[in-house]
Formats: C-alpha cells, sequence, structure tokens
C-alpha cells in the first residue's frame, strides 16, 4: 500500500520543476508578444508615415504649375534621403539625449546612437524606434517644401534642410519627447501639432519672408491667383496624406502589446479620421458661402488642417470632439489662406495655414479633453517652440541669402525652374504655364 503510494507523489514531485518552468515560459512569452507587437507598431506607423512624403510630393506637384513640377519632385525626393542621413548623423541623439544633455532639458549630445542594443531594453526594437522617429523629422523637413516652391533655388533649400533635420527639429522635439524642460512643464504634444507641423510652418514662415513673393503674385493691391498643373494628383496626394497619418498618429501611442493599447490605437484611428473628415466639409461649406462655388484646393487643405488640428491630443476627445475641432480646423485654412495674401506673404500650397495656425489650434484645445493639462502651459510651449525655430531659421535663411543667394533669377522664375534649375520637364509634350 505504502508503495502504491509513494508512485504518484514521485510522478508528481518530478513534474513540479516542469511545471515552473512552464510558468517561465509562459511569461517569456508574454513579454515576447508584447514586444513584437510593440514593435510591429512602430515599424508600420512608420512606413504609412513614411508614405504622407509621397503624398507631399503628389500635393506639391499639383499645386504648382507644369513648369515647376520636376524641381518639387526632386525636392521632396533629396529631403527624405538628407534627413534619413542627417537624423541618424546627428539628430537622434539629440532628439533622445537620455542622461547625456549638455544643458539639461535643453540641449543634448552629438554622439551618433547605436540601434543594436538589447533588444529588451524598452519593450521594443531599437532599431523600430529610430525608423518611426525619423519619419516624423523628414515630415517636418516637406511642410518647408511646397511653401517655397517655384522661386527658391534647389541647392541653398537642401542646405537649409540639412540643419533643419539635423538640429533645428531635433532640439525643439527633445524638450517634449526627449524628456526636456517642456515635458516636465506638463506641455503636452501626443504627436506633433507643434512639434513637427506648427515647428515646419515656422521654418516656412521664416523662409517665405526672406525669399519674398514669387513674381506677379502682388499686383496694384490684387492677389493674381496661379493656378496648379494637376488638380488630380493634389487630390490622390491629400489622401495619401490622410491615410499616413493614422501611423502619424496611431503609431504615437508607441505600445501594442496590451488590449488597452490595442484599443487606444483603434480610438485614435476613429479620432483622425473624424477630425480629417469634418475639416473637408468646413471647409467645403465655407467657401461655397463666401465665394459662392466650392474650391477644393480649399477643402483639400481643410482636410488636412483638420489632421493638424486633432494630432496634439487624438485619443482622449470623443468622436464629436474630434469633429468639431476637425472642423475648426477647416475653417481655420479658409480664413488664413486669404490673410497672408494681403500681408503679401506667399505660400504656394497653404502649408502654414494648415501647419502653423491649425497647429496652434490644435495644440491649444488639448486641455479641453485631456486631464492634467493646461491652456497657460500649451501656450508657453507652443510660443517657445515657434520663437526658436522661427529665430534660427530665419538666421539660416538670411546667412544663406547673403551668401549663396537663395532666389533664381527673374528670367529663370518666369521660364520655370524645370529648365533652369535641373534641365528637364514633367511634362515635356505640353506647352508650359
Amino acid at each position: 500500500m505504502t508503495s502504491r503510494l509513494l508512485i504518484p507523489l514521485a510522478a508528481a514531485a518530478t513534474l513540479l520543476p516542469s511545471l515552473g518552468f512552464a510558468q517561465e515560459a509562459e511569461y517569456a512569452t508574454a513579454a515576447d508578444t508584447a514586444f513584437i507587437f510593440n514593435t510591429i507598431l512602430f515599424l508600420i506607423g512608420g512606413f504609412l508615415v513614411f508614405w504622407m512624403a509621397a503624398g507631399f510630393a503628389m500635393l506639391e506637384a499639383g499645386l504648382v504649375r507644369s513648369k515647376n513640377v520636376t524641381t518639387q519632385l526632386t525636392k521632396n525626393i533629396a529631403l527624405f534621403a538628407l534627413a534619413a542621413i542627417l537624423y541618424w548623423l546627428v539628430g537622434y541623439n539629440i532628439m533622445y539625449p537620455g542622461d547625456a544633455w549638455i544643458i539639461p532639458g535643453v540641449f543634448g549630445t552629438f554622439a551618433t546612437k547605436d540601434i543594436k542594443t538589447a533588444i529588451d531594453a524598452g519593450g521594443y526594437s531599437n532599431a523600430s524606434d529610430f525608423f518611426f522617429q525619423l519619419m516624423f523629422c523628414a515630415t517636418t523637413a516637406s511642410i518647408v517644401s511646397g511653401t517655397l516652391a517655384e522661386r527658391i533655388k534647389l541647392w541653398p533649400f537642401l542646405i537649409f534642410t540639412i540643419v533643419l533635420t539635423g538640429f533645428i527639429y531635433p532640439i525643439e522635439a527633445s524638450w517634449q519627447w526627449g524628456a526636456g524642460w517642456l515635458s516636465d512643464a506638463g506641455f503636452s504634444d501626443f504627436a506633433g501639432s507643434t512639434l513637427v507641423h506648427a515647428a515646419g510652418g515656422f521654418a516656412a514662415l521664416a523662409g517665405a519672408l526672406v525669399l519674398g513673393p514669387r513674381i506677379g503674385k502682388y499686383k496694384d493691391g490684387r492677389v493674381i491667383p496661379m493656378q496648379g498643373s494637376n488638380l488630380p494628383l493634389a487630390t490622390l496626394g491629400t489622401f495619401i496624406l490622410w491615410l499616413g497619418w493614422f501611423g502619424f498618429n496611431g503609431g504615437s501611442q508607441l505600445a501594442m502589446g496590451s488590449m488597452i493599447d490595442a484599443d487606444a490605437v483603434a480610438q485614435i484611428f476613429a479620432n483622425t479620421n473624424m477630425a480629417a473628415a469634418a475639416g473637408a466639409i468646413a471647409a467645403l461649406v465655407l467657401t461655397q458661402m463666401l465665394y459662392k462655388k466650392p474650391d477644393l484646393t480649399m477643402v483639400l487643405n481643410g482636410a488636412l488642417a483638420g489632421l493638424v488640428s486633432i494630432t496634439a491630443g487624438p485619443l482622449d476627445p470623443t468622436l464629436f470632439g474630434a469633429l468639431w475641432i476637425g472642423a475648426v480646423g477647416g475653417a481655420i485654412v479658409v480664413f488664413a489662406v486669404p490673410f497672408l495674401d494681403k500681408l503679401k506673404i506667399d505660400d504656394v500650397v497653404g502649408a502654414i495655414p494648415v501647419h502653423l495656425i491649425a497647429g496652434f489650434w490644435g495644440t491649444l484645445v488639448v486641455p479641453v479633453y485631456t486631464d492634467g493639462t493646461s491652456f497657460v502651459t500649451q501656450i508657453i510651449g507652443f510660443a517657445s517652440i515657434g520663437a526658436f525655430v522661427f529665430i534660427v531659421s530665419l538666421i539660416v535663411w538670411m546667412i544663406l541669402k547673403a551668401t549663396t543667394g537663395i532666389r533664381v533669377s527673374e528670367e529663370a522664375e518666369i521660364a520655370g525652374l524645370d529648365v533652369s534649375e535641373l534641365g528637364m520637364e514633367a511634362y515635356p509634350e505640353f506647352s508650359k504655364s
């Protein structure tokens, strides 16, 4: 009898270590699963934001005149390539200095980060984080490109892109996303209404002021319309940007390894889409009311302004909240575009109203739905980043103007930058416009 009892006890004792190992394996698998899903979120979000580079290129190519399309496309692919290199070389480390601040909370070290560190260090692949953050840096430069189209020299623009993506953007972004002084102050910008979009808008504004308007844009107190070459292409670009924005905002949740995070990403997607739709409809209705006919370019920019408006706080609002936030963004475009023309600030694609002014609106409205934030802190954060980016950009543009020159000759501008800067045309079979 005793021997019969000993047999099952011995078997149980034998199984206990294996049960312990099974529990450890279960825990390891859960951690691995979170790591995988977090990394996938970074990668999918990253290539969706990368696709926005194509959206900017198509939007700008459609909104410039046919004689400048090839130059605009060249700028867009070159600025992305430069951003990829400069962000790795200096920008990523400046933006995320960790404990290596040169000026605590303000300015980080220049050393290049190694993305091949321990894979379990942060619950996601370091390479995926670098890839995702790079796309935001490149987006900032894309915003500048459209505003200064049709009269800026190619190489001075690319030199400015080097400074912007390697230094200006990473420094101001580190103040918030790199655990810098704005983060400590309680500023909130979930996915970059200020850090990315308004920053790009401020850099574009500085460039537009130094560069001046296109020849013939303002004459005898009137604004002379200069219609884009391809509105179907501009519309395609807007839809591409709309799609890419799901990665821009959704990926900024920075985690998808739990049900809570996965649900948050889904809510962000829904709010992002609602804001874009509301911005487009607001612009559609307002242009009908003001001009008696809808304006497609305003509708396109209205959708983009709605997207920018929700970017600072895409998780916390209800769908109705996303709707009215996006609708205000779309209305901003309709009124801001003619206001800039009154000031004789020539913004070819409307990037300053879309990214700077709607970026301010999106940043300002965050405390309506997000606990722990305040209107005062939001204004301080926006003003600080705006002042830094605008002043430094203005200095860089003025240095470039005094040294290399930034504007093409009058003859080259009239003939078109495609012929004068590149010697090739996007539509060689058609006459120039």
